[in-house]
């Protein structure tokens, strides 16, 4: 039924910009939406209580600059569950905190190995206030953790890695928390868009490739399978994955192939689509996705190519990039004139809508 979907599909509202509107503001649009999982990147006490009461399920993040300090003195995590969590529970509805993002496979040892000691300080922190059972701690990670991601049942954690990984996954397994990971399709087809398929990358019909018994019809199902047969390797088949970032950009430089709004519009609506169904992967059918589209808004001052600006499903004064509409996702139809709401579960419209932010 729609409710378990509903529980499946999340934004991200990164804030790295000078022209966003009011968090109350973006708290009424995402009502309008009907979207009730927020990730964020921080902790902000601003959008923290412009969403008290609203029922929006929040997952905060412990920025990486804070590990260290984290895994050598307990005492810090203590204090930034008491800042950050502990004034806001139960009105604002935080269900998760992210303990760094993407700290594996680039090459920084000292924050590697402070990464699970910096989990468990935040979670004991919690337990200690009897928080541990309704708030999860995790950490998210890009896709290059793996050595290997295709085929997905040959997925592999880097050997770099691997020393990292065992004890955290020996975190998730014991606390109940999943393993996260930002996939991102866009890359792959950027980095070779003439061997790498776009119906693939965007789930537009397309013949799929097969992995012994099972068909792929689009690489993001075959990143998060890889996730679960690494972990596999490891010895570990009790920890469940989400996408804790995905997306894909409307605009991007010159030689950014593929960064367009149509395509863009098909990558998130029939992403969407499938989640509303709750669809799972070929290797785990019966759980549905769980995903963080990335992202809320453009953020015109995010670094590095033009595409890092314009993730956004929303330009800063609420008007929607393109429209997206489920059932035809890259038909090219549907401009964004009606006004609508954008509703993950209805099978029409998810996106006719032109939910544009009062008065911004």
């Amino acid at each position: 039924g729609t409710v378990s979907a509903q529980q499946k599909f999340g934004i991200n509202y990164g804030q790295i910009a000078n022209n966003l509107p009011d968090p109350t503001q973006v708290a009424s649009l995402l009502r309008s939406m009907n979207v009730n999982r927020v990730k964020l990147y921080d902790a902000d006490p601003k959008v923290l209580t412009a969403f008290a009461n609203t029922g929006v399920e929040f997952i905060i993040s412990v920025g990486n600059e804070n590990l260290q300090t984290m895994a050598t003195s307990p005492g810090a995590a203590r204090q930034w569950v008491a800042q950050h969590v502990q004034p806001f529970i139960p009105a604002t509805r935080i269900t998760g905190i992210i303990v760094g993002n993407e700290v594996l496979g680039n090459n920084d040892t000292a924050m590697a190995a402070s990464l699970v000691p910096a989990m468990q300080a935040v979670y004991d922190a919690l337990a200690a206030l009897g928080l541990s059972g309704r708030v999860t701690v995790s950490s998210a990670h890009s896709v290059n953790v793996l050595a290997s991601s295709f085929p997905p049942s040959s997925g592999a954690f880097q050997e770099g890695v691997a020393q990292y990984v065992r004890p955290l996954l020996d975190f998730h397994s014991k606390t109940g928390s999943p393993f996260l990971i930002n996939a991102y399709p866009f890359f792959a087809y950027k980095g070779s868009p003439a061997s790498v398929s776009l119906p693939y990358v965007l789930f537009q019909p397309n013949a799929g490739v097969r992995d012994g018994g099972l068909v792929y019809d689009n690489m993001l199902y075959a990143q998060i399978d890889a996730v679960y047969a690494a972990m596999k390797a490891m010895g570990h088949t009790d920890i469940g994955v989400r996408v804790s970032e995905t997306g894909w950009p409307s605009k991007g430089d010159e030689d950014e192939v593929g960064a367009t709004a149509q395509n863009a519009a098909a990558y998130n609506g029939n992403l969407m689509q499938r989640i509303a169904m709750g669809q799972g992967t070929p290797l785990k059918p019966s759980v549905p996705i769980d995903v963080f589209v990335f992202a809320l808004f453009n953020e015109n001052m995010k670094p590095g190519p033009a595409s890092e600006r314009n993730y956004g499903l929303f330009y800063p004064n609420g008007s929607p990039v393109y429209a997206i509409n489920a059932g035809t996702a890259g038909s090219g139809d549907g401009g964004g004139s009606s006004v609508g709401r954008f509703d993950p579960y209805s099978s029409q419209s998810m996106f006719s809508a032109a939910s544009r932010l009062v008065a911004v």
